[in-house]
């Protein structure tokens, strides 16, 4: 889901960061696509990543302990969608009991735009 399109030993690196949103950590570049945990907003709202873990370019990098002050990641909500649906089973045994459920998360696709830090 969160795969950057670009490798790291690419001649045109930019800069990545690494941020934290919905308890999951996400790595990000400019210009990437990233499905992430429900965000409230609708579509085309800005929103920002105050919770940047690590930011790194060809020159410099920066490690949070554990985040990163003064860095944020600016992103454009794209999006708001369901992720494929989960599938589980309760079963009771001896008792000829079974019973079946489904849960589909909520999530937001937000496309990266600025990464300062």
């Amino acid at each position: 889901m969160a795969e950057v399109s670009r490798s790291i030993f690419e001649k045109n690196f930019m800069a990545i960061a690494i941020i934290k949103t919905g308890g999951k950590q996400y790595k990000v570049a400019e210009g990437d696509t990233v499905l992430v945990e429900k965000i409230d907003g609708e579509k085309n709202i800005k929103i920002e990543f105050d919770e940047v873990l690590f930011v790194g370019d060809e020159k410099k990098i920066s490690v949070g302990q554990p985040i990163l002050k003064n860095a944020k990641v600016e992103g454009k909500i794209i999006k708001q969608t369901r992720a494929k649906k989960v599938v589980g089973v309760k079963h009771k045994a001896k008792k000829r009991q079974l019973k079946k459920f489904g849960h589909k998360q909520r999530m937001t696709e937000v496309k990266i735009g600025k990464i300062r830090g």
